[in-house]
């Protein structure tokens, strides 16, 4: 049985629209988000029924106190996700006390197969904002079953890594959050390569403000933040992902143009081919709008080297072919 909240007004068009599949903490946060700001309207997707459509109806009764118009619908199908500009995937198994990331590939690789080939009959130009984990090898699922070029298959990684190394910092040195700016390039896991020189306060590297030994516990926080939540939860995280995803919807439907650390499809860039990698991009109408390039020392290299190889055995073990 199909279920869908026929929330909004008949006769009244979807305007920008969002599929979030996955109506789990994460789907739910990344919705509540694009509605807060007001980017788009928002079909979640579920296949546990009254989930998307509860929540959705929530969010609708919410509206009036939070003064956003976003209409948001759920629906345990597909067909009401036709036509949509931009799809946030998030659907999957989360992580458990004890399980890497890597655990969850086989499982996430069938979901997220499955998803996409869903999402592409209905939407074939649409871009696709990956957030299931694995993160890297889901990316490359996506890309295989869509058959999408590199500019619309993007991975929510780096932003969130990176915003969580922001806030270690702040918190190390008593200052806003505002003031702080960090990069974080590689895979989506403990070989993650948070780089500090790159990574600033107001302007200024943070290797002037600390000493080397904080800014490598910051590191090895910064390479362990998901794992620390977990730990704690007993789940994965979903309030920072979920806001981090919501920052590259904004950024692609706004087309603000963006530089966000993001994983994307290398052909060449930092001597990666054919390999999803979290690097800086330029986030625009397009997906990807631009690759950028940073110039990494000779350790930084080594370090992504390393990030770039576990993803590859990753991505050797996928059953999907390209």
């Amino acid at each position: 049985m199909i279920l869908a909240a026929n929330i909004a007004p008949k006769g009244l068009r979807m305007k920008t629209k969002v599929t979030v599949v996955g109506g789990g903490n994460v789907g739910a946060t990344v919705a509540q988000g694009i509605a807060l700001k007001e980017l788009a309207d928002v079909i979640i997707v579920d296949i546990v029924e009254g989930v998307p459509q509860g929540k959705t109806l929530d969010l609708m009764e919410t509206a009036p106190v939070e003064k956003y118009d976003s209409i948001l619908r759920g629906t345990n199908g597909y067909d009401e996700t036709a036509g949509s500009d931009l799809v946030v995937i998030t659907a999957g198994l989360p992580r458990k006390p004890g399980m890497s990331r890597d655990d969850l590939l086989w499982k996430n690789e069938e979901i997220v197969a499955g998803v996409t080939r869903e999402i592409v009959k209905r939407s074939p130009d649409t871009i696709l904002v990956i957030v299931s984990n694995p993160l890297d090898a889901m990316c490359e699922v996506a890309r295989r079953v869509s058959g999408f070029p590199r500019e619309r298959v993007i991975g929510m990684a780096g932003v969130l890594d990176s915003a969580r190394m922001r806030a270690f910092i702040a918190m190390e040195l008593n200052v806003s959050v505002e003031n702080t700016h960090a990069f974080v390039l590689g895979g989506h896991g403990d070989t993650m390569v948070p780089l500090p020189r790159y990574s600033t306060v107001a302007g200024i590297p943070i290797t002037e403000l600390l000493s080397k030994e904080r800014i490598d516990a910051i590191v090895d926080r910064t390479r362990n933040g998901g794992a620390e939540i977990v730990n704690l939860l007993k789940t994965s995280a979903w309030y920072a992902p979920g806001a981090a995803a919501v920052e590259m919807v904004e950024a692609i439907l706004k087309d603000k143009r963006k530089i966000l650390p993001c994983a994307a499809y290398l052909t060449g860039e930092y001597g990666f081919s054919n390999l999803f990698v979290g690097v800086p991009v330029k986030l625009g109408r397009n997906g990807i709008e631009q690759i950028i390039e940073i110039t990494l020392t000779a350790d930084e290299k080594a370090a992504l080297q390393k990030s770039a190889d576990a993803v590859k055995e990753l991505f050797d073990t996928l059953k999907i072919t390209a």
